[in-house]
């Protein structure tokens, strides 16, 4: 009796040791954890178009919960409300590890509706910026002032005429939002401090090693300003030179691709007999349309779920019925949202099954990614010749400033098909490391060991909100366990755009794919 009394008390000793050190743990930032209610995945359509060693520490990309998730937690989550702390993981490496170049893509920050529900008020939001309102920023203040020298800049048409900031006191449809732009700054300014370690850039750079691009939309124009004034403040505008991307995919001169339109008419198809098969999304936007004294027809045109986000997002009340016009009276509800939600989320995971939109996806994000890869081997070329990029004037800092139909798009053709939608303010991330000449390598792995790190060999890593998700794109799932594999070889990023990434269409090539005549 007294031995088992012992063994419980043992027990019950060692589990709370247990429990004291793994708190601790957590405390101290070794064990990341992940808040609950950050949204998995959301779609709004727009403009109408594993494990990682890091100085010292083991990173274990988290592992998604297998519950069915909650719209509106997912809805809150897409509106990325600057008011949270969030764990990022850019700049951190192997020992010893070079950081040779960076290319962000993001898409906008907060903005306003792009669509209005006939017959009731517009969401009343001030979009111009003052520091007394929140949401507010340190470096919102002299941002502003920044953003008044920006005519010694160099602006390629038509972005010349654009308003560099959100300046009207009631909200233009698309607008960027204060919140948008602290969203941005907030962004640049982790980009900042993850590398200001690794000096990724000298602060006497020249205007080749910083590349910044955008759609005319004032919004994204607006929030790449931002980001890049957080990334780079005060910088030099004389030195920036800011280029105009005519399409939402980024495609430069290599947009003509018959297949690619195909594809995405076949995928809205998918979507619109989704749509009309749910029997209780129909029946919420009865309800919603007589609420509003509406044609179901007039409400489903005017997108209500963009509206309805806006109100969700800046904390006001859902849009009500005018007294004696036809309606029923009463005003909409978060709960009439959620039906709307779970529809958009049960077509996601439709969207996954049926596979059209990866195929849409490969063949409309081939440009950007060719142009990517291109940039990265230019560094890695100009690094084996012994020059340092900098020196050598290649594009050391790229940033690209998009939308969401660009960039969920480039997850999907990434292989990252479980990637949370583009929120407000997403940012996809790819770094560029080389690794330390093989003698460091050696002495590092440890008397008996036998590295297997080539000398200086070059290696890519892919970020998305923070996350490291390398090992979770197509190109370098299968090196997620190979031991001295610590980030994914260049070789096979250069690969799966050239050839690999197009298997999904049958062709081995972007001519190939875009051309060839369905069977």
């Amino acid at each position: 009796m007294l031995a088992r009394n012992r063994f419980i008390l043992l027990v019950v000793v060692g589990g709370a040791v247990l429990a004291i050190v793994s708190l601790s743990l957590q405390f101290l930032n070794l064990i990341p954890t992940t808040p609950m209610a950050e949204e998995q995945s959301f779609q709004v359509v727009e403009d109408k178009a594993d494990v990682v060693v890091g100085k010292g520490r083991k990173r274990v990309f988290p592992v998604p919960p297998t519950q069915e998730p909650d719209p509106i937690l997912e809805s809150y989550g897409y509106c990325n409300m600057p008011n949270r702390t969030e764990q990022a993981w850019e700049g951190h490496s192997p020992a010893d590890y070079r950081l040779l170049s960076v290319q962000v893509m993001i898409r906008h920050g907060d903005r306003y509706p792009l669509y209005s529900i006939p017959k009731t008020r517009r969401p009343t939001i001030d979009c111009s910026l003052s520091t007394s309102r929140e949401p507010s920023h340190p470096l919102l203040k002299s941002f502003i002032g920044h953003m008044g020298r920006a005519s010694r800049g160099h602006w390629e048409s038509p972005l010349g005429s654009v308003p560099r900031l959100p300046n009207h006191s009631s909200c233009e449809m698309g607008e960027l939002t204060q919140t948008g732009v602290v969203q941005h700054l907030r962004n640049g300014q982790t980009l900042h401090h993850a590398y200001k370690q690794h000096r990724l850039l000298p602060s006497d750079w020249s205007p080749r090693q910083v590349w910044v691009e955008t759609t005319s939309k004032s919004r994204t124009l607006q929030s790449g300003l931002a980001f890049l004034y957080g990334f780079l403040p005060d910088f030099d505008w004389t030195k920036l030179t800011v280029r105009h991307q005519w399409s939402t995919l980024f495609c430069g001169s290599a947009c003509d691709c018959p297949a690619r339109n195909r594809y995405l008419e076949e995928e809205q198809k998918r979507q619109y007999q989704l749509r009309v098969a749910d029997t209780n999304l129909d029946r919420t936007y009865a309800d919603m349309a007589r609420t509003l004294g509406l044609l179901t027809r007039q409400l489903r045109a005017a997108n209500p779920v963009d509206s309805l986000l806006c109100h969700l997002c800046h904390g006001l009340p859902f849009p009500c019925a005018p007294t004696g016009d036809g309606g029923a009276g009463g005003c909409l509800t978060v709960a009439q949202l959620r039906v709307i939600r779970q529809q958009q989320l049960d077509d996601e995971a439709d969207r996954r099954r049926v596979g059209l939109y990866r195929k849409y996806a490969v063949l409309a994000m081939y440009p950007y990614l060719n142009r990517t890869a291109a940039k990265m081997e230019r560094v890695a070329m100009s690094s084996e010749a012994g020059r340092q990029p900098r020196a050598g004037g290649e594009e050391t800092f790229t940033l690209s400033s998009a939308h969401d139909v660009t960039m969920a798009p480039l997850l999907s053709a990434l292989g990252l098909e479980d990637a949370r939608f583009p929120r407000f303010a997403a940012r996809l991330v790819f770094e560029l490391w080389k690794s330390p000449p093989a003698m460091e390598a050696k002495k590092r792995a440890g008397k008996g060991q036998k590295s297997k790190l080539k000398d200086g060999e070059v290696f890519i890593r892919v970020l998305y909100n923070g996350e490291d998700v390398t090992f979770h794109t197509s190109f370098c799932r299968s090196y997620n366990r190979l031991v001295g594999r610590p980030l994914c070889p260049l070789r096979n990023f250069l690969s799966f755009v050239r050839r690999d990434m197009f298997s999904v269409a049958d062709a081995t090539s972007y001519k190939e794919a875009c051309y060839r005549r369905p069977a």
